[in-house]
């Protein structure tokens, strides 16, 4: 039977027992697994004003909430799960995971810690203790338990990623593209791996080897702005605007309007000594200014500028 006749199967029982608990919970729970949050809600909040202490109920009333992007409610539906059954963790879990949404970082890090006094070998509380740490902006703590991640877990391929992000950003290069290398041991297709790799080979002048990576990026993602970006300023500066031209319409065609890939597409046709669409590409880019790097203002000048030639 499949999921849906047996959804079917159990509102049909509900029709003529609508008292029958133990069918209305396993329907809620089956609606909930297969994509229907705002149906399972009505059944979970009937349970809770039967079953008023029921550990369960408020756990999965918790995850409906997440579904439904509600956190404030998920948030106490967890709280109350977890005072009925302190020694349930996975509500403690959630409830971290839903801290760290609402950017309440220290929040998560104490429910994670909870958590790691019931198991302190769970790799994925270090892990998320590591991403509250690393969107606080304490990189050596974010380090220190994405390194207890990876102790437990060597197949974590985020946690080696954002070690590579950290390493790139106290400037270990090497270390950092270490660890990007080892997530693509473990995860051959993972683009942003290969689009960091890119990255640390622009910033160190290997070019081909920038290529190569940006290439595997764009292969694997072919909606990477910032791959594009890069790889067309180096094909520009290696003087083939006829191809750097062709990318930028490809990354337009493949991501859509966006400012930055139209303020370079301008700085190329200029190059190119195509006047009008110059000024085309720059207007363009202030139509798109919400994804443009460059401040407006400074768009409007070098328009009026050159207008003014």
């Amino acid at each position: 039977m499949s999921k849906l006749d047996k959804i079917e199967e159990l509102q049909n029982i509900l029709k003529e027992d609508p008292a029958n608990f133990q069918v209305r919970r396993q329907l809620a729970v089956l609606l909930l697994d297969t994509g229907y949050p705002e149906e399972a809600l009505q059944h979970f909040l009937y349970l809770s004003q039967i079953f008023q202490q029921d550990s369960g109920i408020y756990y999965n009333l918790g995850i409906t909430y997440e579904k439904l992007k509600n956190l404030d409610k998920a948030e106490n539906a967890y709280l109350k799960a977890f005072e009925y059954a302190p020694e349930e963790v996975d509500a403690m879990y959630n409830l971290g995971l839903v801290y760290i949404e609402k950017q309440e970082y220290n929040k998560a890090i104490q429910c994670f810690d909870k958590v790691l006094e019931t198991d302190d070998k769970d790799s994925n509380s270090y892990f998320n203790i590591g991403i509250a740490n690393f969107k606080k902006g304490d990189l050596i703590q974010a380090m220190d338990n994405f390194q207890h991640t990876v102790d437990l877990n060597d197949e974590d391929i985020y946690a080696h990623f954002y070690m590579g992000n950290i390493y790139k950003e106290f400037g270990d290069n090497e270390s950092a593209r270490e660890k990007f290398q080892k997530v693509l041991e473990i995860s051959p297709d993972y683009s942003w791996a290969y689009y960091n790799l890119g990255v640390i080979d622009f910033e160190e002048g290997n070019i081909d080897s920038a290529l190569h990576n940006l290439e595997k990026t764009l292969e694997l993602n072919p909606k990477d702005v910032e791959a594009y970006e890069i790889y067309i300023k180096i094909i520009t500066k290696n003087g083939d605007l006829q191809s750097a031209n062709d990318l930028v319409k490809t990354a337009l065609k493949n991501c859509g309007s966006n400012g930055d890939l139209f303020y370079i597409y301008a700085q190329i046709k200029k190059l190119m000594n195509d006047n009008d669409s110059y000024i085309k590409y720059l207007n363009k880019a202030l139509e798109n200014n919400d994804t443009l790097s460059v401040t407006p203002k400074i768009v409007k000048q070098e328009i009026d500028k050159f207008l003014a030639q």
